[in-house]
Formats: structure tokens, C-alpha cells, sequence
């Protein structure tokens, strides 16, 4: 059975959409993806092995110069490739205009959620079958649910396994370092950068502290994390997503905002403590047995606001502000 795939973003929802890709390859013998997901985030399908293509969906770039993509002939290359292959079945596992469009473009009935489960509505007119799936339910059960409806398949009682392929790493060769996850796109959810170093010069000459980043603005807190710790501390060179998923597979542990590399972790079985403020782990959170889930204390909580309304833009969140770097640090420390 031929399928394509449509999720494109984000980094989180692109690792919760693994383990339904598990569920099919497990249920349906021969079964192969062709996966549609924008160019940034191309890598991570490419891990699993039950994923024969990638179709690279630029759609952020094309958002930022769109008259240069159409002048590239982008858009009619895409779609050229999109319709390369006849399919038996396309899933939109995304549920957004973005990604509905692709999908309906492609040449096989298409799938998704139905009005009253997908993000935006109005993207369940572009699928030919809907199917119901709770909003409360956790994303990654929800994708395991679209799957096994629309593929047929019994849905898998055990825990979801992300399948991905052995040679990133394995926890047979963890290192003694810790990882510091900091960026995140939410203000909201950004631990305030005192406690960061105030985390860091606890860890001092105990561990090795690695700092990846993304951009400008983490790799500036990035410096001011290592100057807390300038025996342990040390800033990444900018890496591709293998390359950071190696060094998260190999690390003894990391520490970690609501982000996407969170998710990778818990692909990886990497341990990890979570700070969650504004949005809710049950919903959205790492699913990991090796995952400690710790949530900020504030009455409003969670209340999915990319920017506090309590605070001044610009200030710490409450609820982020009253997770301690002395219960991390306690986490942190070796058991017997």
C-alpha cells in the first residue's frame, strides 16, 4: 500500500506523527510512506524506515518571497512532484488549510479530521472521508486514531514507539552530559534566563553543560548561560536536526522547555525534565517513561497564551518564574 503523508510543521508535531507511521508499518505488511513536510523539518522523516520518499514542502519561504518562488517555478515543481505518484490513501495529519490543499492536490482519496476535530475547520471541506477524533485526547493519540480509521487497522494498546532507525544512537552509549533546551517560539514559555544560569552554576564541575541554539537571540542567551558555568558550559556549533538528535540520544539527561527538541528526546528515550507553564502536558506534552513533567504554579494555568497577560512584555512568566533551579538540580543528581 502506497501512502502519502501530509504534516509539514512542527518540529513536536512532526515527531508525534512517528508512532501512528509505526502502527501502519507494523499492521500493514509492504506498507510505504511518501511524506510531505516542509524543508527545515525534512530530516526526521527520513529516520524511519517504513518512509521511502520526501516531499519538501517550502511554505514558510514561499510565505516570505512569494513572487521569487513563483519566478523560480517552485509552486509548479511541487506540484509536479506531489502528482508524480498515484496513491491508495492520503492522510492530512495536520488538519490546517496548509496542508489540506497539498493534500487534496495529490492523486488518491484523502483523509483527515472531521469539522469539529481538525486546528482549522474549514480545511475538513478539502478531504473526501472525516473522521471524528477527540480534541482533548493527546496529539499523538489523535494521529494513531486518524491512522488506524482511515487505514483500517486496529488501534495498538501499547505505549507509542517512534520507530526510529537504530544508527542515531541507543541508549547503550550515553555520555556524562547534560543538555539545556532554552529556545522556545512562545514567550510565554521561556524559563527566565537567571534561573538558566543560576542551574548552570550549580552544575558547575560536576557535568558537562551543552547549549545548542537556533538563532540569534538563543545563541546570545546561549553566552550568557556558559559565562555562569565557564568549566562545564559549552556553546554548540549551529546544528542540522541529526546532528542535535545525536547529541540528545547521547546525553546522560537534558533539561528542557515546551519545544520541539523536548519531543525528540522523547523519541529517543532520552531522560528529561520538562517545564511546562502555559500549556498543558497531558494534551501536548513528551511521552516518555524516562520524562518528568513539572508544571509552573499559577492560577490562569494553562492558559495557551503565546505571551503572558500578567507581565509586561518582555518578563519572566509566573507560572515558568516558580519552577526553582533547585528542584531541576535535585533531578539532576545521581541515584544510588
Amino acid at each position: 500500500m502506497n501512502i502519502l503523508l501530509v504534516k509539514t510543521s512542527s518540529l513536536g508535531d512532526v515527531v508525534h506523527t512517528l508512532p501512528a507511521v509505526t502502527d501502519a508499518a507494523r499492521s500493514i505488511p509492504g506498507c510505504r510512506f511518501h511524506w510531505v513536510v516542509e524543508e527545515s523539518l525534512a530530516e526526521i522523516p527520513t529516520w524511519h524506515p517504513a518512509v521511502e520518499a520526501v516531499i519538501v514542502f517550502p511554505w514558510r519561504r514561499w510565505r516570505r518571497r512569494p513572487l521569487q518562488a513563483w519566478i523560480d517555478g517552485e509552486p509548479r515543481r511541487f506540484l509536479n512532484r506531489l502528482r508524480q505518484d498515484a496513491y491508495d490513501i492520503v492522510i492530512d495529519a495536520q488538519g490546517l488549510l496548509k496542508s489540506a490543499l497539498p493534500a487534496r492536490m495529490g492523486r488518491g482519496p484523502v483523509w483527515g479530521f472531521d469539522k469539529d476535530s481538525a486546528r482549522e475547520p474549514l480545511a475538513s471541506r478539502c478531504y473526501h472521508h472525516r473522521i471524528a477524533v477527540p480534541k482533548e485526547m493527546h496529539a499523538i493519540e489523535r494521529i494513531r486514531h486518524l491512522f488506524s480509521q482511515a487505514l483500517n487497522h486496529s488501534l495498538p494498546i501499547h505505549p507509542p514507539d517512534y520507530g526510529l532507525d537504530s544508527s542515531l544512537a541507543s541508549a547503550t552509549n550515553r555520555g556524562d552530559h547534560v543538555v539545556f533546551i532554552h529556545g522556545t517560539t512562545w514567550k510565554s514559555k521561556l524559563w527566565p534566563e537567571v534561573h538558566w544560569r543560576d542551574l548552570a552554576r550549580r552544575l558547575d564541575g560536576r557535568c558537562p553543560i551543552l547549549l545548542p541554539w537556533g538563532n540569534e537571540t538563543e545563541k546570545r542567551r546561549a553566552e550568557t548561560i556558559a559565562a555562569a558555568a565557564p568549566g562545564s558550559a559549552r556553546i554548540l556549533e549551529k546544528t542540522t536536526l541529526t546532528q542535535l538528535a545525536r547529541v540528545i540520544a547521547t546525553a546522560r539527561g537534558i533539561v528542557t522547555v515546551d519545544t520541539g527538541p523536548a519531543h525528540l528526546a522523547a523519541a529517543l528515550s532520552t531522560p528529561a525534565f520538562c517545564l511546562y507553564g502555559p500549556t498543558d502536558p497531558a494534551r501536548v506534552g513528551t511521552v516518555c517513561p524516562h520524562h518528568h513533567h513539572h508544571r509552573g504554579d499559577c492560577f490562569l494555568a494553562p492558559c495557551r497564551q503565546r505571551i503572558c497577560p500578567r507581565v509586561p512584555d518582555g518578563a519572566p512568566s509566573p507560572c515558568m518564574l516558580t519552577i526553582t533551579p533547585m528542584e531541576v538540580e535535585e533531578w539532576l543528581r545521581p541515584r544510588p
